[in-house]
């Protein structure tokens, strides 16, 4: 249950869950006020009483093993090399990790900023715009979300098509073998081309299968999970259903991947697939280890990608860059002012105090 806030409650906030007359787990929750409506610019000046507050882990591995390769960030050399010239923090919009030089190269690696790592890459990770954009708009717009998914996982275990499935595009060549592998094992894998622009030619041979919603997934009892041009960003919503994930081997990785553990919260599948309908049978031949796999595996998606992780993520890697630069940030020329929000839709009296520092 989630509740967007669109006006300040002052007083506080008490939500009750019920189910008939009897109130469901701690409910009822107190909140004290005042609790601010979403445009509300009132940012709590002390940052350990904001990390306590929504209980932020004291460590992530991935952030510490990210900015291992950059013990000092020189802010000169970000101007003089990533050649825009208003340029101090670079993330990168595009999907591929773009930083593959090595510590000890002469010029060194810059900390470039990245939806997606790999193992050759030294890009430093924040959660993917399709992960951050689910945090911020879940009930503004109509397209899939963290939260939604885990509403609409299909039948119960039992009643779902023993069969692994997958649907995408075209764009791994390994989709492809999938698909051929659907035609010669349709009992065991139901597997589809949605769209073709890598490999067209492939399209009058394999034919292209109709688009379906991704709540029909999990009509299925195990989801194919292949990477795409880089790591499968439906990966954290396919393992928040309630399917078992089979997961191809990959040198790509998300912010979360470093806590996942294979045949503990999914089961792997070697890179060329050469495994996969060998581990399909394995899973219909053990449905006990197989439910539980994937129970484990969305329980441990849930606790890794709730809003508050990630905004928890956000800030310890803002924090660490900016705790390794070597001089102070300059406003120079052609840098622009970000707006921040507008709160003059509703009445907002924030009541901390303390300077607002502007941001760029």
């Amino acid at each position: 249950m989630r509740y967007r806030m669109y006006e300040t409650v002052n007083e506080g906030l008490k939500v009750e869950v019920l189910y008939g007359d009897e109130h469901v787990a701690q409910s009822p929750y107190i909140l004290k006020g005042p609790v601010y409506h979403e445009y509300c610019e009132c940012p709590e000046e002390d940052p350990q009483a904001w990390q306590r507050t929504l209980s932020c882990p004291t460590r992530e591995p991935q952030i510490a093993k990210d900015f291992a390769s950059f013990p000092s960030i020189n802010l000169q050399q970000m101007l003089n090399e990533v050649l825009l010239p208003d340029i101090e923090f670079y993330i990168n919009l595009g999907d591929w990790p773009l930083e593959h030089r090595k510590v000890n190269e002469t010029p060194g690696p810059l900390p470039i900023i990245s939806w997606c790592g790999s193992l050759d890459s030294r890009d430093v990770i924040l959660p993917t715009y399709d992960i951050t954009h689910s945090t911020l708009e879940a009930m503004r717009g109509v397209t899939n979300d963290l939260l939604s998914i885990q509403g609409n996982t299909g039948p119960s275990w039992i009643n779902k098509t023993e069969k692994a499935f997958f649907r995408g595009r075209d764009s791994r060549e390994e989709r492809l073998q999938l698909v051929q592998l659907s035609k010669e094992n349709p009992e065991l894998l139901d597997a589809g081309i949605t769209g073709y622009f890598f490999f067209q030619e492939k399209e009058k041979e394999l034919g292209k299968a109709k688009l379906i919603g991704f709540f029909d997934f999990f009509k299925y009892k195990y989801q194919v999970n292949v990477d795409g041009t880089v790591a499968a960003y439906r990966y954290p919503y396919l393992m928040l259903g309630d399917s078992l994930v089979l997961k191809q081997d990959s040198t790509y990785y998300e912010h979360f991947y470093m806590a996942l553990k294979p045949w503990k919260h999914y089961v792997p599948i070697k890179r060329n697939l050469s495994d996969l309908l060998e581990k399909v049978k394995w899973a219909k031949e053990n449905d006990e280890e197989a439910k539980k796999i994937a129970k484990e595996g969305q329980l441990a998606a849930r606790e890794l990608l709730q809003p508050h992780r990630v905004y928890c993520y956000y800030y310890r890697v803002l924090q660490k860059y900016a705790e390794r630069q070597s001089s102070r940030p300059k406003i120079r020329d052609k840098m622009e002012l970000v707006p921040q929000p507008d709160d003059n839709t509703s009445l907002c009296q924030c009541h901390r105090e303390g300077p607002f520092r502007e941001e760029l």
